[in-house]
């Protein structure tokens, strides 16, 4: 049984969603315990229990422990069968931090998946948006090897959520490794500017607008999408992500969320600065990809690596817990301003 305290690091829920991927791959019982233990509000939240829940509907899992509020977990996993999946948060719970949880275990199905969230926050604080995921995460996964595609039916904010999107997820078995070693030279920025229920006052418009005037003080500038969108009456909202791509590969993202009393225009410069943090060292993965390549670098064979500006608290805590569950070795290296994230071939 894999035993793992979840006050260890982070001791945060990226512990929790990273130690139920890989017990649910490898089809061993996990003892999970001091769940999110550095949190304000420690234990199972809504988004976290219904991550386990789908998670245990994926590998038939039986689990003991799984409720609110709880710190203790017994998870035990038998065969991933895939197929159609629901799940419902209930809250503004983040949906892609649920699809974060799932989408390793997805890849060992023996049937495509296809699964349907409801009820929950396509883009909230301490989250990347939907969009982050559908442009710039599913897009590097691709080049492993897992094909998916993201449907996003209603966008959901904070406090009231009410969002929706539907995957479907082409299992592999065997992953490719990732060698992004140089940045390359930048062929193409774009983004999605999406609003909700704000198309009177022109918020993606605004956003666009404010990200480009950035941008174009550095020479740049982005094609950016915008999406005056009605999908949820009941939640206002509003989101904006940004990537680049260059010639070698490197996928670079950046993102920001419309908040109460957060002009547009600072959610357009937000995500514009988040870009280009990452463009201007020539890291080849943006810091919140390079936490969430982890466990399929992890489980590809042969040599991976990839450059990133910064080792954050969810980079370290997912090396460290990969290596102690899956026996993997990782090599972190200083080059001049970046770090060389490099998993050994087995």
């Amino acid at each position: 049984m894999l035993n793992i305290d979840g006050s260890q690091k982070s001791g945060s829920g990226t512990i929790l969603r990273l130690s139920i991927a890989l017990a649910g791959i490898l089809q061993e019982p996990l003892h999970l315990y001091n769940i999110r233990q550095k949190r304000t509000k420690p234990g199972l939240r809504p988004q976290h229990l219904e991550a386990v829940l789908t998670a245990a509907k994926l590998c038939n899992a039986e689990t003991e422990g799984a409720k609110l509020n709880s710190k203790e977990l017994w998870f035990h996993p038998q065969q991933i069968n895939g197929g159609e999946i629901h799940a419902e948060i209930g809250t503004a719970g983040s949906i892609p931090m649920l699809l974060l949880t799932i989408l390793p275990i997805c890849a060992y199905a023996r049937n495509t998946v296809r699964i349907r969230i409801v009820k929950g926050g396509t883009d909230v604080r301490h989250s990347p948006t939907i969009n982050y995921l559908k442009h710039v995460l599913l897009e590097v996964l691709d080049q492993i090897g897992l094909k998916t595609s993201l449907n996003i039916h209603k966008y959901g904010y904070y406090p009231k959520g009410m969002g929706e999107v539907f995957m479907k997820v082409q299992p592999c078995q065997k992953l490719k490794p990732l060698a992004l070693e140089k940045s390359g030279e930048l062929e193409n920025l774009e983004g999605v500017s999406v609003c909700t229920f704000l198309e009177e006052r022109k918020v993606a418009e605004r956003q666009a607008r404010a990200a480009n005037r950035y941008l174009e003080d550095y020479g740049l500038e982005a094609e950016i999408r915008v999406v005056n969108d009605k999908s949820n009456p009941l939640q206002k909202g509003s989101s904006l992500v940004l990537w680049g791509k260059t010639d070698t590969g490197a996928l670079l993202g950046g993102d920001a969320i419309g908040e109460l009393r957060k002009p547009s225009e600072a959610v357009g410069r937000e995500a514009a600065e988040n870009l280009f943090k990452e463009i201007e060292t020539g890291a080849t993965v943006d810091v919140h990809l390079a936490d969430m390549l982890v466990p399929y670098v992890a489980l590809a064979d042969d040599y991976s690596t990839y450059l990133t500006r910064n080792i954050t608290e969810h980079l370290e805590t997912n090396l460290w817990l990969t290596e102690k569950i899956l026996g993997v070795r990782f090599e972190v290296r200083r080059i001049k301003e970046l770090y060389q994230i490099k998993k050994k071939g087995l």
